[in-house]
């Protein structure tokens, strides 16, 4: 019976080697980008040929000799009518319910994973919710050790029954893009909680910049102390939970935060860890464009990541290899972290914005859409909207205001600073009540509240303790009272003239 039962294995073993297979990211309800080449892959058996079918088009393709192979479908129209991709070597595989439009990667930190469930008016929002051309692909939580194909994750349809597990931040924005081009949108929705930014980059952007050994050093020395640290937590973890239970017997809360793991082997720390296990297993998918939220596990590094954060999105767009496609992002929102002068969250942001240099890029304004006492602000539907006006003006071509007011300058003016800006040209506006949050200072290099007059697209700003002002800011605090826009209801960007 044994030597029966192996024979039967060897055979299914043989059998589903030859099996030709898809990558994961082509299932049911998939979404192809239109306007460019379309790589299709998976696997089969060594030297099988392999044919891919959709709409029109038929292309084969022979697997190498490690059972790899890869077809590009020429570009296409979108289609909002479903059609089948049909893949066939020595087996068929259907992938139904195929449409092709828009598709936007999304990934970052826990305000790009937060759902549209937890999100402002979610019920109202998801018995809205009949998109069923609004798709998205959540990419499975991985860490790997090195670049992987393996791949977890299914496509979903904005419709009630699943819309609420969306990225909030992800939908709002697809949802714009959808009722304004008519398309399906697609989201490949790869995120996760909690991570730093280089965990997202591939060992060739960490690579890119001798500056950036200190992110090995740093995560050497992390799991050096792994041992004694993973011991201390798992007796603090034993005591939670007997406090918990203790607790809960006794018909109390208990209000003691659990303890959380230390950064070791396999965290979503890793650096690379989660490049190697949830966006290389991507590529070469064809896509228009990635939108980013994440930076607040970065927030007392700002330095570091003035630097990490242009070579995430320059490597990035190498490794899908489709040019400089879009990329836009979420300027940290407000919120009260550390004490009130903590500047960690205002470096931050300024190091977001000098992102801006590289081309085809875009950044929403948030500062005054958060929520001071709670790091994950739910109002992701402004997010969305703010997101969706810079692909429209900047990917797609309409016209119409896309950004708050960016600082362009400051000049002397006897005893106030003159200060001048981009993206203006609908006006400035105080919402709601006289400009706040301004401070100037002179050589003394210290600051005073200052008040800002409105003088057509440009602001005077002074204050009585400052008779020769030399530097301004504004918004430059973790969570500002910020109320300067543009006519359009943009916010202006927190900014700073000194380099101080």
């Amino acid at each position: 019976m044994r030597r029966i039962l192996l024979l039967s294995l060897l055979l299914l073993s043989g059998r589903l080697e030859a099996d030709v297979a898809l990558s994961a990211l082509f299932q049911d309800h998939l979404v192809l980008q239109r306007g460019r080449p379309v790589p299709i892959w998976g696997r089969a058996a060594p030297g099988e040929g392999v044919t891919v079918r959709f709409g029109r088009q038929e292309v084969s393709t022979t697997a190498t000799a490690d059972g790899r192979w890869l077809v590009r479908l020429d570009a296409m129209e979108a289609s909002s009518t479903p059609a089948p991709l049909v893949v066939t070597g020595k087996t068929t595989v259907t992938v139904n319910d195929v449409v092709v439009g828009e598709v936007w990667l999304c990934s970052g930190q826990s305000n790009m994973e937060w759902p549209v469930s937890l999100s402002d008016r979610a019920d109202a929002e998801i018995a809205a919710a009949k998109f069923p051309l609004i798709r998205q692909f959540r990419v499975a939580r991985a860490v790997a050790d090195a670049p992987t194909e393996a791949l977890e994750g299914a496509w979903t349809t904005a419709t009630p029954d699943q819309v609420g597990g969306f990225t909030a931040v992800g939908y709002f924005f697809a949802r714009h893009l959808h009722r304004k081009l008519g398309v399906p949108i697609g989201l490949i929705h790869s995120s996760w909680g909690g991570t730093p930014i280089e965990a997202w980059m591939s060992p060739a952007a960490l690579a890119s910049d001798p500056a950036f050994a200190v992110v090995r050093e740093r995560w050497q020395a992390a799991l050096a102390e792994y041992p004694s640290r993973q011991a201390a937590y798992e007796k603090d973890l034993a005591a939670w939970t007997a406090e918990a239970e203790a607790a809960k017997a006794a018909g109390k809360p208990h209000l003691r935060r659990k303890p959380a793991p230390p950064p070791g082997p396999a965290h979503p720390s890793t650096p690379a860890g989660l490049y190697h296990g949830m966006i290389h297993p991507l590529l070469p998918v064809a896509l228009r464009g990635a939108l980013w939220y994440q930076g607040e596990s970065n927030a007392g590094r700002a330095a570091e990541y003035q630097a990490l954060f242009p070579a995430l999105i320059t490597h990035w767009r190498a490794h899908f290899g489709q040019g400089d496609f879009p990329f836009y992002w979420v300027q940290l929102a407000n919120y009260k972290a550390g004490p009130p002068n903590d500047l960690s969250w205002p470096l931050l942001r300024e190091a977001q914005g000098r992102a801006l240099a590289l081309p085809a890029t875009g950044q929403a304004v948030a500062i005054d859409i958060g929520d001071p006492d709670d790091i994950h602000p739910r109002n992701k539907q402004e997010v969305g909207r703010r997101l969706a006006l810079l692909a429209m003006v900047r990917t797609y071509g309409f016209t119409g205001d896309d950004s708050g007011p960016v600082f362009a300058g400051a000049t002397r003016e006897r005893s106030a600073l003159r200060v001048r800006f981009e993206h203006a040209w609908t006006g400035l506006i105080a919402r709601d009540k006289p400009l706040q949050s301004f401070e100037v200072a002179g050589d003394d290099r210290v600051f005073y509240p200052a008040t800002a007059a409105i003088e057509g697209d440009t602001l005077l700003v002074r204050a009585p303790e400052v008779r020769a002002p030399v530097a301004v800011r504004y918004a430059w605090r973790s969570a500002p009272e910020a109320n300067l826009t543009n006519g359009a209801g943009l916010p202006a960007a927190p900014f700073r003239s000194d380099t101080w």
